[in-house]
């Protein structure tokens, strides 16, 4: 997985992981939004991003669905995966194209 997502500019071609559950996002909610809707911006369309979360914040589903929806509408679609055995979530964003 790619570390300190928020670092990268570069347009991704690729299917790729965002890892959202380092320490620096443990405690910032707003962090892992802020990073995670980089991730998709920065994501080519016909490929997906998973964005890796913290556990600390619970089901993405309550926290980070809307504000991928509300930035990117119909463009992409957003689904939950699974839980990591660390406990985490990962959420998959496909970017359709």
């Amino acid at each position: 997985m790619e570390r300190n997502a928020e670092t990268k500019t570069e347009r991704r071609e690729e299917t790729w992981s965002a890892d959202l559950e380092g320490p620096d996002y443990s405690d910032d909610r707003e962090k892992v939004i802020e990073d995670g809707l980089d991730a998709v911006r920065r994501t080519a369309s016909g490929y997906f991003v998973n964005l890796v979360t913290h556990g600390n914040h619970g089901d993405p589903s309550e926290y980070l669905y809307d504000p991928v929806k509300d930035e990117f509408g119909d463009s992409v679609r957003v689904e939950y995966v699974d839980r990591c055995g660390c406990g985490g979530y990962v959420t998959r964003v496909h970017i359709e194209g």
